[in-house]
């Protein structure tokens, strides 16, 4: 199709990911997220009186919006498949975030925040079976082999209060809402490519054993995502979408930091406002 890049115009485009600043929220098993400019302006001053900056970004593979990859979780020292961690200090393989390729594909929300009047969930709530049952009568879809399903909790409104989102502000264990091995089931059930909510953990938490992602990234196979922003979907009452990210490729890596976007299409007469986005028509 000649015209394929054209698509985007006549689509609202929503980002789903949280901002990256220092001190936000982390898991505190994982490093947090440092930045610094290692470069200023004025450092150095070209001939013409152009300068340059550039910074030093480091944080851990799980740390702000991000895909967990299969190797992420073992269970009795087996991966995905059964097949056998083979680990050093350069990585973890097989299944590992460089095999994950770009995404693109069918979107689900699944909005249990609204089915329970649009508050955020409690810290304590279990997201059971038949709460993601409600969820997805009320969004009157389906979901297909190979979707990505993504549970709001209403949690991405705590973003900016790293104690709140991480801890409920009860004490020094990461805490939140989300589903147990139950709710993983199903997910997987569904035969979802991956499943990803606006929590720290995705599954409710704390937890010794957590088993939503042993179920889920070691027995099923199903990537996870976490820390998404969900709020912009919800709002505008969007339950079916297409979904876009791209893992970065850190080799032997256990997951990674990505940027997704929901595209949700309409016809071109209700769509100009993207179409006035066009470089081309500037």
């Amino acid at each position: 199709m000649s015209d394929l890049w054209q698509l985007p115009l006549f689509a609202k485009i929503y980002d789903l990911s949280q901002p990256l600043y220092i001190g936000m929220p982390h898991f505190p098993t994982h490093p947090p997220y440092l930045f610094s400019l290692n470069k200023q302006h004025g450092d150095y001053v070209m001939k013409n009186g152009a300068s340059s900056a550039s910074e030093t970004i480091t944080l851990g593979g799980h740390v702000g919006t991000h895909i967990d990859a299969l190797n992420h979780f073992s269970c009795a020292g087996r991966l995905y498949g059964g097949e056998e961690v083979r680990q050093s200090p350069v990585g973890v393989e097989p299944h590992s975030v460089d095999s994950i390729a770009p995404i693109l594909r069918r979107a689900v929300l699944l909005d249990v925040a609204s089915v329970y009047g649009n508050s955020p969930l409690p810290d304590d709530f279990v997201i059971a079976p038949e709460d993601l049952d409600r969820a997805l009568d009320a969004a009157a879809a389906e979901i297909r082999p190979g979707d990505i399903a993504l549970i709001r909790t209403g949690w991405a409104q705590f973003w900016q209060d790293q104690r709140r989102y991480t801890t409920a502000g009860k004490g020094a264990h990461v805490a939140g809402p989300g589903p147990e091995e139950p709710g993983a089931r199903w997910l997987s059930e569904r035969k979802v490519f991956a499943a990803g909510s606006d929590t720290l953990a995705f599954e409710r938490v704390p937890s010794a054993t957590m088993p939503a992602h042993v179920h889920l990234l070691v027995e099923s196979g199903i990537h996870i995502i976490e820390n998404l922003n969900l709020e912009e979907l919800a709002r505008d009452a969007v339950r079916e979408f297409l979904f876009l990210a791209a893992p970065l490729r850190f080799q032997g890596g256990t997951g990674s930091p990505i940027r997704p976007i929901a595209l949700v299409y309409g016809n071109p007469a209700t769509a100009a406002s993207s179409a006035s986005n066009d470089p081309a028509k500037k």
